[in-house]
């Protein structure tokens, strides 16, 4: 098993062997959301300054509903969702024998039945923020009704967790159809966490690297090394252009020098995407994995810091490849939160012909090539 390190904000600690340990930290451009623990019992950094942890775990407790022993009813209407759980086989005689604890990010709800305190349903993380202070809850004939005031009345929740057929479900709306570019040192890891992606949410899954084999029948490193990797990167810059052009892709680029995300002269056409930098750190804890992610994006050591999402990993392997792609939704979901006008101007941004003005967008008509001074006037 080829083992990754990766950089994130926590350490990991985790019940798997140390050779199965990973974690992800997340990092972006963007103001911060408080981010909360996650429902499968892991931390999350994404699209903010700081960044949290996820604690990677085997493909089935990703995409588990939250913890409940019960079945339960969902509906989310009018700025605000609803549980309904059932509870008539419970015995609960009375509404002092049900405890209901919310916070922003999290339920939880235990009631007393025949002298135990049982765990009816706990979530850790909530699809998105609630106005805890203002939660009723009820009983009505057989079912316990927990109603919950969201923070953003707008964002249309799948489900009542954070969980990986939640996001794949809600995501699609802050995105608005803008493509997703996986970037970062391995060609591998970009493709596997791209097409985990595009199946998740429902978009075009494209490699450049089969893109560019297909046009000139041959491997890329076979070119890069016949040619080398300037010419290599130079032509993906091409197939980059093409595909600008394009809505709901999510685009795996190359690794590796022979990339060009690598350049910093070839990201015009990226930025027409969001962007998602997959970095692998030997980052032993969160505290220096949040802090090697801030550096990175502060610094620009790196043309990967042009990014709008930094997704550090403790280590790879293919059997966690939807916990990094869970990872990446979650930092693209805080992130167009963060800054809902983001997803229009991207669009924007492409109507004009991704000119390389990003993010300070310049009106219709201005040339590049100019030497005018740049307006940074951006109308959405």
């Amino acid at each position: 098993m080829a083992a990754m390190s990766i950089a994130t904000s926590t350490c990991c600690s985790s019940s798997f062997p140390a050779n199965l340990s990973r974690h992800i930290a997340t990092y972006s451009r963007s103001p911060r959301l408080p981010l909360p623990r996650p429902a499968w019992g892991r931390s999350l950094l994404a699209a903010s300054p700081p960044a949290s942890r996820l604690r990677l775990r085997p493909r089935t407790s990703l995409s588990a509903s939250p913890a409940a022993a019960h079945d339960y009813e969902f509906t989310d209407t009018n700025g605000e969702v609803e549980l309904r759980l059932d509870i008539g086989k419970l015995g609960i005689e009375s509404s002092r024998d049900v405890f209901v604890d919310v916070d922003d990010m999290s339920l939880l709800i235990r009631a007393k039945s025949d002298g135990t305190l049982r765990t009816l349903m706990n979530v850790g993380t909530l699809f998105d923020r609630v106005k805890s202070s203002e939660t009723i809850w009820f009983i009505d004939e057989d079912q316990l009704v927990v109603n919950l005031k969201k923070v953003e009345q707008e964002l249309k929740w799948p489900d009542i967790d954070e969980s990986w057929k939640s996001l794949t479900a809600g995501i699609t709306q802050l995105l608005a159809g803008i493509s997703v570019h996986i970037v970062g040192d391995s060609t591998d890891i970009n493709e596997a966490v791209a097409k985990e992606i595009a199946e998740g949410i429902g978009y075009l899954p494209v490699c450049t690297s089969e893109l560019l084999e297909s046009a000139t029948q041959k491997s890329v490193d076979t070119w890069a090394a016949s040619e080398g990797v300037d010419s290599v990167a130079e032509a993906e810059c091409v197939v980059l252009e093409s595909l600008s052009s394009h809505v709901r892709t999510v685009v795996a680029t190359l690794g590796g020098k022979q990339g060009a995300a690598s350049r910093f002269d070839k990201w015009q056409y990226l930025h027409s995407g969001f962007t998602v930098w997959l970095s692998v750190s030997e980052a032993g804890d969160e505290a220096s994995a949040k802090e090697e992610a801030r550096r990175s994006v502060s610094t620009g050591s790196v043309a990967y810091a042009k990014a709008d999402v930094v997704v550090k990993l403790g280590g790879w392997d293919p059997e966690y490849t939807r916990a990094v792609a869970q990872g990446c939704l979650v930092a693209l979901k805080q992130l167009t939160l963060a800054d809902k006008k983001l997803a229009g101007k991207k669009s924007l941004y492409i109507r004009l012909g991704c000119r390389g003005d990003w993010p300070n967008i310049e009106p219709p008509g201005w040339d590049p090539q100019s030497d005018a001074p740049p307006t940074n006037i951006t109308n959405i």
